[in-house]
């Protein structure tokens, strides 16, 4: 039986899998630090994000596909770091969260320093305001600077600290919210992702986002496991209605023109989040 947890750390780490595959080409050997401990089994095996991470299929494809995507970043595609104060309904701000977990990530992959801690501040406002704000305190931010020139101690924090606050969140009776963060951060990696296939001209990109279809029903069975509040029911039903495009997928052609509907799709739910000011 896979658990609320066990689904969470899988979405996580297909997210990270997927940020790789849209990145600038330089090699990626994130490993995280810190083992998810569970007592279920998947498959007659105790899973952990440690383990999972390390068993997902493809992963030196990635790591190839990476280095031939040559992609460049791109701030615009981001969620701009100053509407972070503007959120104040406790699932747009969960949402918003994991979409600039998800743009705060990027920044890492590109090795852009300045700009990460730019949208750290924005996690920050968010954290505070969902009450998680001390798993971003001045010592994570302290290693981020002392690692700044490191990429894969960076990333290895960023991942801690989203994994912590869905732990804290679910621990202390919030797993909608915390299912949400989880949400907004694959929304935003499918954003960017379509974004990047289309930059690139990357049809290995375009496959990497149909093979998300399994991570999408994770998101959708936490989202319905959770009972989210009635204001952000709109993402279950949005993300339903991209599940059955991904499902529709028969072929195994990887045209960018088969991504269009998703990516017409993913930008307006994407814009319907960052755009919600209550």
């Amino acid at each position: 039986m896979i658990t609320k947890k066990n689904l969470k750390s899988l979405v996580i780490l297909n997210f990270i899998l997927l940020m790789l595959s849209c990145g600038d080409g330089k090699q990626d050997n994130i490993e995280v630090e810190e083992d998810i401990k569970t007592t279920n089994n998947l498959d007659s095996h105790k899973i952990s994000a440690q383990n999972v991470f390390n068993s997902l299929p493809g992963r030196l494809e990635i790591i190839s596909l990476t280095e031939k995507a040559r992609a460049v970043y791109n701030a615009k595609t981001l969620n701009d770091p100053q509407n972070s104060k503007k959120y104040i309904l406790e699932s747009n701000t969960a949402l918003n969260l994991g979409i600039y977990g998800a743009d705060l990530y990027v920044t890492g992959v590109y090795e852009q320093t300045q700009e990460s801690f730019i949208f750290l501040e924005a996690v920050n406002v968010l954290a505070r305001n969902l009450g998680v704000g001390s798993i971003f305190d001045e010592a994570v931010v302290s290693r981020m600077e002392s690692n700044k020139n490191n990429r894969d101690s960076t990333m290895n924090i960023i991942i801690q600290s989203f994994l912590k606050i869905d732990n804290f969140l679910t621990e202390n009776g919030r797993p909608g919210t915390s299912s949400l963060v989880v949400a907004g951060c694959w929304i935003e990696s499918i954003y960017i992702a379509c974004k990047t296939a289309h930059e690139t001209q990357s049809e290995r990109i375009v496959s990497e986002i149909f093979a998300q279809k399994k991570s999408l029903k994770y998101v959708i069975d936490l989202l319905q496991k959770s009972e989210i509040s009635q204001d952000s029911k709109f993402v279950l039903k949005d993300l339903s209605y991209l599940k059955a495009l991904l499902d529709s997928k028969t072929d195994s052609k990887y045209s960018l023109s088969s991504i269009k509907v998703i990516d017409q799709k993913i930008s307006e739910l994407r814009t319907a989040i960052v755009k919600k000011n209550s």
